[in-house]
């Protein structure tokens, strides 16, 4: 318990210290998963939200593991990959701490590390469940408007994108974008070969999830 209260005193003197601090982190989780996906996608995004929205976001992003305590330092936090995910139950409690706390997670699920998301997630919050935002929620009626939801960037099962959050006290306090692949749509144009107009929707799309963040 100590523990716990040292940790959100913490938080709550980098909050007071950086009410306006517009800074996201990459989370590096163990378990085998690629948490290193998408190398040049954050970035990108970065720089178009600096650009289009006037934010001040450092343009290179930094990594955290889920169990430190610097993950407190950042408002937002980044995490996507293929595989395998594993939580210990420190790590868990770390990341509850940080989200109930203020924290913000977007999870980008690079194909494949859904089934494992979800079982670690169950350690992190055992009393909630990942539920489905409607295309009328505002994370898609930000500076962009995505009147139908989440866009699909590239395909793979032939199943619709979703978005799931989990929420406390009706603050989203993580996003899982689901077949959707946002990260790929970030990452320079000659990785995937995307058109200009399926780069520009990934892009606007994940603008609208860190202005729905620090807005919040």
């Amino acid at each position: 318990m100590k523990q716990l209260v040292a940790i959100l005193l913490i938080f709550n003197f980098y909050l007071a210290e950086n009410l306006h601090a517009q800074e996201i982190a990459i989370l590096k989780y163990g378990g085998g998963g690629d948490w290193y996906a998408n190398p040049t996608g954050l970035p990108n995004l970065i720089k178009f939200c600096n650009q289009q929205l006037r934010t001040t976001i450092d343009p290179k992003p930094q990594t955290v593991e889920v169990g430190s305590p610097n993950i407190f330092q950042y408002p937002f936090l980044h995490m996507t990959g293929h595989g395998n995910i594993f939580f210990s139950e420190e790590e868990a409690e770390n990341l509850r701490t940080y989200l109930l706390a203020g924290g913000f997670l977007h999870i980008d699920d690079n194909y494949g590390m859904e089934p494992y998301l979800r079982k670690e997630l169950a350690k992190v919050f055992p009393d909630k469940e990942l539920t489905e935002l409607g295309a009328d929620h505002p994370i898609f009626r930000q500076q962009f408007q995505f009147p139908k939801g989440l866009p699909k960037i590239h395909e793979h099962d032939g199943k619709r994108p979703q978005a799931f959050g989990i929420f406390e006290q009706n603050r989203l306090i993580l996003l899982f974008t689901f077949e959707s692949d946002l990260g790929d749509g970030w990452e320079d144009p000659e990785v995937h070969n995307d058109p200009q107009d399926v780069r520009l929707k990934a892009l606007q799309m994940g603008a609208n999830i860190i202005s729905y963040v620090f807005k919040s």
